[in-house]
Formats: structure tokens, sequence, C-alpha cells
């Protein structure tokens, strides 16, 4: 009958762990799924503001002149 105790003891113990395990996963799932939302909007912003900046040409600064306040 110990045996038998023993064997079930375990058996819940690993069902707790499994239990804590899927949680966990499901959790990681979430947030990678936030984590790709938040990079798709980055990506987007970056896009917008390359789209910005190729619009205005020569309209900013360039590489070489000095900024007004010098």
């Amino acid at each position: 009958m110990d045996d038998a105790g023993n064997l079930v003891a375990r058996v819940r113990e690993l069902e707790i762990k499994i239990s804590f395990l899927e949680n966990h996963v499901e959790a990681q799932d979430r947030e990678m799924l936030e984590q790709s939302r938040q990079f798709d909007l980055l990506k987007a912003e970056v896009k917008r503001l390359r789209e910005l900046s190729s619009d205005q040409g020569s309209e900013g600064f360039p590489a070489n002149e000095k900024p007004p306040h010098y």
C-alpha cells in the first residue's frame, strides 16, 4: 500500500507541475503575441519616418552644413 500511496503522490506532484508549466507557456504565448504587435507597429513607424525623410529631400540639413545655432 505504501508504494501505491507513493505513486499517487508522485503523480499528483507531476500534475501540479504540468499545470504550472501550461500556465507559463500560455503567458509566454500572450507576451510573444504582444511583442509581435509592438514590433509590427515599430516597423510601420520606421517605414513612415523613412518615407517622410525621403519626401523632404534637400529641405533637411545636409551632412556637412552646420546647424543654424552655430
